[in-house]
């Protein structure tokens, strides 16, 4: 399977082989970067071509409860505006195929959909058919419907949905469906705030046999009160225990944190070891839209300066 598309494979041809200068691993780890919007989000956004590169990578998420129709509009829109809209397509909000392939047949017609993302969601319990993603996949329609591009959950601190038993099966139930599939496939992670436990983690489903190519999530500027809250609500265990290490200085918990660190040391991984298949980073907002899509333009765009413990914007 190839990486996961909307990359420009020419804009940084070295980036990501072994030898690259820093500041060069950075930009080609970034290029192209996603980020996501929820639907109420959106609405506080005048125009996304005011914050994002044509092309972009936009993920609607879709929380419990949740209206399609309002993630069906956000779609629409973000594809008016010129950016690629990637619609969660959450397995435990969908009471049957009759309903997914009507909302398949909605996104593809009338927002011109060709990328989802596939998650079992945050539902506590399945609304009909669908316990998980694996189960929305093997149904076939998203190729019926002519979807070009699956993201699926990668879990490197597990799922608070899913007990650890079952993610293995879950995930070869999953890499299976790869196999058969016409679309690009490709893995999306939680997002984490150290190098090292997600890199632990790549190196262990590789050994395992999962070669899909893995976007990273990373989370965008916040202040480490928020970061703190966001992890606790996703299930993030460890990173929690990174961050509340952090806010033992309570003066810092309303200081706004950056993902500085954290980029260059992935950036040195990615570039050092192609293996790995590291195709991008996905950036999660956590409610700071513009400032997180300001933070990633420059990034992306080498509008940095290295330190000692990562970048400086």
């Amino acid at each position: 399977m190839s990486r996961q598309p909307n990359t420009a494979p020419g804009d940084t041809p070295d980036a990501r082989q072994p030898g690259a200068d820093p500041t060069q691993a950075i930009i080609g780890l970034m290029n192209p970067f996603s980020i996501e919007i929820t639907p109420r989000g959106a609405a506080k956004i005048p125009d996304f071509r005011e914050h994002l590169k044509p092309g972009t990578r936009v993920y609607v998420t879709a929380l419990p409860g949740s209206d399609f129709n309002e993630t069906l509009s956000t779609c629409k829109r973000l594809s008016d505006e010129g950016m690629q809209p990637v619609p969660h397509f959450t397995a435990r909000s969908i009471p049957d195929q009759q309903t997914l392939r009507d909302y398949l047949d909605r996104a593809t017609s009338e927002a011109g959909v060709t990328a989802v993302l596939a998650l079992g969601g945050a539902d506590r319990e399945a609304a009909g058919e669908f316990e998980d993603s694996a189960a929305l996949l093997e149904t076939g329609l998203f190729d019926r419907f002519g979807i070009k591009s699956i993201g699926i959950a990668g879990h490197p601190e597990g799922s608070p949905d899913i007990e650890r038993l079952f993610l293995r099966e879950y995930g070869q139930r999953k890499i299976r469906y790869a196999e058969l599939t016409g679309a690009d496939m490709y893995m999306i992670t939680q997002f984490v705030f150290e190098a090292q436990p997600i890199i632990d983690w790549i190196e262990r489903v590789r050994e395992e046999g999962n070669q899909l190519p893995l976007v990273v999530g990373i989370p965008g500027p916040a202040s480490l009160k928020s970061l703190i809250g966001h992890a606790a609500n996703c299930g993030v265990g460890p990173s929690i225990t990174f961050l509340t290490k952090q806010a033992k200085q309570v003066h810092k918990l309303l200081l706004l944190q950056t993902p500085d660190k954290l980029v260059r040391d992935l950036a040195q991984y990615a570039s050092t070891q192609p293996q790995a298949n590291i195709s991008g980073i996905h950036l999660f907002t956590l409610g700071a839209f513009p400032v997180t899509a300001q933070w990633a333009a420059d990034v992306a765009a080498g509008r940095f300066e290295l330190t000692e413990n990562g970048i400086s914007v």
